[in-house]
């Protein structure tokens, strides 16, 4: 498969690696609403705080969508939107390989972009994701009124769509297309167009498929329309079919076949010609198109929802709630998790958040909390901008606020000694297993077991006991607490991180224990 080149590559493919693990530290006084909730906004460089969710989120993303730079020299206030070619492929390629794995085995990722980039990206893609989990290129039809081209105005963009393997089911639309419905489960003729169109078909030659329908003029449902009878009735207009010319047309069915599913004939208004027959439609999944109208995803929304929220322009192109809601609609469902790195006017978080999916956003700089926190308070507090109406959105919910703390490590390689015992449990986790750490309900020395390989950890404040006979050193105390905390389920091997131990290496070696010192034998990843 062909890849891309460019100056620098072999560093900006080391980056990623190379990118320390940080401390995540949550500011309450920034979150809002329900600070139990899972949701979470996120200020620092993205790529370092991707690293520090990754011992905690990697795997179980359902969606990305990502809106980054589009290097197209429009800068505009909150980006560097000028950088050189290579940077940009540089800044984009590590971020693109953490992303990855944050994706669920059925999880999918949506970059928006333009022609600038579009095409390096793709190939950066096709490398990073595989080219067999592309899924397709969205054209995005956008307001060409909002360019100023001098001979030619784009007025499109893109979103990259790719998946993270074979998994994925993507969700067909609803709603969004409409079939005449014929026949019912049961193989019986259920909703009808009853009109014949068949010009040789008339009263002479088909005598069985000439006869009335009955209405009452004055019994009308709330849109107007009217159900019949084929038997006469007092007050009850006489509908025949319609003529054409000096030819009297005949009905589709006969009355016999009619007859078992008449509650299910419905007239319309009149018109000229007599009663209209009103089409019965069902709503269909349907897949969605590949081109996404200026109607369903115009642009310029985007600026109007928040201008409605700060009450002035605060985004030269925001992205309109309408097309994440598309990218979510076909891609998640609720409570599925949604990841945006590249957070900017906070639209991929509100959308989520209205549509009832988790959501953890990335901003960098200050308008983290004076973009993102005011337009996510506003949401909880139930503004009616963007899709609020259309998903029925009232308010509620809530979200918690983080910034990039100190690093888990120093540059001589001991651990942070602010690093908390759940964040160390995380990270030990994770290096070793390669999924995310899910967080005991009550504090204990063990981890968990992968593989039929158990892991503990003895560090500060677990034990709360900093002696050898009780805090970070390996006894048979302390090997008796560990072994309780696994309620002494069997293992075929036993990993146990700590100080030191006083265990001799027979007896650890019968008992099938492996002891890793701390902090030199935890890897930085």
């Amino acid at each position: 498969m062909p890849i891309l080149n460019w100056l620098g590559r072999d560093e900006a493919l080391k980056t990623a690696a190379k990118t320390p693990y940080k401390l995540l530290e949550e500011v309450p006084e920034l979150g809002y609403g329900d600070k139990n909730t899972d949701n979470m906004i996120i200020q620092g460089d993205n790529l370092e705080a991707l690293k520090a969710l990754l011992p905690f989120y990697a795997g179980q993303v359902k969606c990305i969508y990502i809106d980054p730079p589009y290097n197209t020299g429009s800068a505009f206030e909150h980006y560097d939107d000028n950088l050189e070619h290579s940077q940009w492929l540089s800044l984009m390629a590590p971020r693109l390989e953490l992303l990855k794995e944050f994706l669920s085995e059925d999880g999918s990722i949506f970059i928006s972009i333009d022609d600038n980039e579009k095409d390096y990206l793709k190939v950066i893609m096709d490398e990073i994701f595989g080219r067999n989990n592309f899924i397709t290129t969205i054209t995005v039809i956008t307001d060409a009124r909002t360019r100023n081209y001098a001979a030619i105005s784009p007025t499109h963009e893109y979103v990259l769509a790719y998946r993270k393997s074979q998994l994925v089911k993507l969700y067909p639309s609803v709603n969004h297309n409409k079939k005449f419905q014929y026949m019912d489960s049961n193989g019986g003729f259920d909703l009808y167009e009853l009109r014949n169109r068949n010009a040789s078909f008339n009263s002479e030659n088909r005598p069985n498929l000439f006869y009335p329908f009955y209405l009452n003029p004055k019994e009308q449902d709330e849109n107007g329309l009217y159900k019949v009878s084929l038997t006469e009735k007092d007050g009850w207009i006489r509908v025949l079919p319609q003529k054409s010319g000096d030819i009297q047309t005949v009905w589709r069915q006969s009355k016999e076949t009619v007859l078992p599913k008449l509650n299910k004939i419905i007239f319309g208004k009149k018109s000229k010609n007599g009663y209209q027959i009103v089409k019965k439609y069902r709503e269909i999944e349907s897949p969605f198109s590949t081109v996404w109208t200026e109607n369903e995803v115009l642009s310029d929304r985007g600026t109007l929802e928040l201008k409605a929220i700060f009450g002035k322009k605060v985004f030269d192109f925001p992205k309109p709630e309408e097309l994440i809601s598309k990218v979510l609609a076909l891609s998640t469902k609720e409570e599925d998790l949604v990841l945006d790195s590249f957070l900017g006017s906070g639209t991929t978080a509100a959308v989520a958040h209205k549509m009832g999916r988790r959501y953890i956003g990335i901003e960098m700089g200050e308008h983290a909390k004076t973009h993102c926190v005011p337009r996510l308070k506003a949401v909880i507090d139930g503004e009616q901008g963007g899709i609020s109406k259309s998903v029925n959105w009232n308010g509620g919910g809530g979200f918690r606020f983080y910034k990039l703390g100190s690093e888990i490590f120093d540059a001589d390689g001991f651990i942070n000694g602010n690093i908390s015992f759940e964040n160390l449990s995380a990270h030990i986790w994770f290096t070793e297993t390669k999924i995310p750490f899910n967080k005991p309900k009550q504090k204990s020395t063990y981890l968990g077991t992968h593989e039929d390989t158990a892991y503990a950890l003895l560090y500060n404040g677990i034990l709360k006991d900093k002696r050898v006979d009780g805090g970070n050193v390996l006894t048979n105390k302390t090997l008796t607490v560990i072994l309780n905390d696994m309620d002494n389920k069997p293992y075929e091997k036993l990993v146990i991180y700590g100080e030191s131990s006083r265990i001799s290496a027979n007896r650890l070696k019968e008992l099938h224990i492996e002891f890793k010192q701390t902090p030199y034998d935890i890897k930085a990843r």
